[in-house]
């Protein structure tokens, strides 16, 4: 059973990190730890459906402000097969912005 502080590890490694779960498996198998991609892919979405109640929280006070600022930044995204080609991908950021800006 993983502890709070692992899975804390595997989720700021893949998103803040930009670490693949295919190199955290490798990475957790040089020290002697056999996690699989698919188990570390299984905690990964195990997480995000626990932070289901916070994102909708998230959605609701930035729908509450007066208006909504949206920015996209593309990025490039690593190929799994191995080969130099990646893929583009997107980020999308969203803002509200209250009655007290100017």
């Amino acid at each position: 059973m993983p502890t709070a502080n692992l899975l804390a590890h595997v989720l700021v490694s893949k998103y803040a990190d930009h670490l693949p779960l295919y190199w955290q498996s490798g990475i957790y198998a040089c020290g002697g730890m056999e996690l699989s991609r698919s188990l570390l892919a299984n905690w990964v979405g195990k997480c995000s459906s626990l932070m289901e109640p916070l994102i909708d929280a998230i959605e609701r006070h930035v729908l509450a402000g007066s208006h909504i600022h949206a920015t996209i930044h593309r990025c490039l995204s690593l190929s799994l097969a191995g080969g130099k080609q990646g893929r583009t991908g997107y980020g999308f950021i969203f803002t509200r912005r209250t009655a007290a800006w100017r």
